[in-house]
């Protein structure tokens, strides 16, 4: 899932030659049912504009929130794994999560 609106996601998934698909959550519900959302302070906001990012026109929202970096993984309607790390650059292990997918297809 992704904060961007629709719009913005498919030209990513394009660019990218993703093999996937993404969700907008571009007014970040599912992030804050999952517990996983956190607000931007307005001098962050400020910062990610200077950088080129513009979580206003990105979401189409103006409540500047984003997720938390997670996975999860269900089967038979339940979470059987999860993975969250507030730090960005720490993503859950590739082999980590093929054992977790692996797992719930039992």
């Amino acid at each position: 899932m992704s904060t961007d609106q629709p719009a913005n996601i498919q030209p990513t998934i394009a660019q990218h030659e993703l093999g996937y698909t993404i969700y907008s959550d571009k007014s970040a519900a599912a992030a804050r049912a999952y517990g996983i959302a956190f607000t931007m302070d307005e001098a962050d906001v400020a910062k990610y504009k200077n950088y080129g990012v513009d979580l206003e026109a990105a979401s189409g929202e103006t409540h500047h929130q984003l997720p938390v970096p997670a996975v999860f993984v269900y089967s038979d309607g339940k979470m059987v794994f999860q993975y969250v790390n507030p730090d960005y650059r720490v993503r859950v292990p590739a082999e980590v999560l093929l054992a977790a997918v692996r797992s719930a297809k039992k």
